[in-house]
């Protein structure tokens, strides 16, 4: 059975503590892709911070949805990155779908936040200084996200 479509619509989530280290994890799919944690909605009429939510909890295993302590510390920061669809990734989307809309949130999180990783998606993670972890991303959208934690940490 073939997996639908992905919706050209997601979110990337900068976890970060409060000392501006920033959680980077590397793609199982693609060695040495550092980034933050990102995904597609699962429906269309998902709303960003569900699948933010989801996705944090995925990736990392990092509970943030309501009614938790750290539903707090998650920020839509109300960008949006419209880029071209790696060619590596197109397959994922229906033909003729090319560009991908993307929402950033900031997700604060205390010092020695454990991570749980789903092997399938990520195989290792790391705690970077914010402006370490920009230079490491393999996105350029990803990187600064990073480079605007200090505006939006506060």
């Amino acid at each position: 059975m073939s997996r639908p479509f992905k919706i050209p619509e997601s979110v990337l989530v900068v976890i970060h503590t409060p000392d501006k280290n920033v959680l980077l994890i590397n793609r199982a799919d693609a060695s040495n892709y550092w980034q933050s944690v990102t995904g597609s909605k699962d429906e269309v009429g998902e709303a960003l911070v569900q699948t933010a939510v989801r996705e944090v909890f995925e990736e990392t295993g990092i509970h943030c949805g309501p009614g938790t302590v750290l539903n707090a510390g998650l920020k839509d920061w109300g960008l949006e990155n419209i880029y071209d669809i790696y060619p590596r990734w197109q397959h994922r989307y229906a033909p003729g779908v090319t560009r991908n809309t993307e929402h950033v949130f900031g997700l604060c999180v205390p010092d020695g936040t454990p991570v749980k990783l789903n092997p399938r998606e990520h195989t290792a993670y790391q705690w970077l200084p914010w402006r370490e972890a920009a230079d490491a991303c393999f996105s350029p959208s990803n990187a600064e996200a990073i480079l605007m934690l200090p505006q939006f940490a506060g």
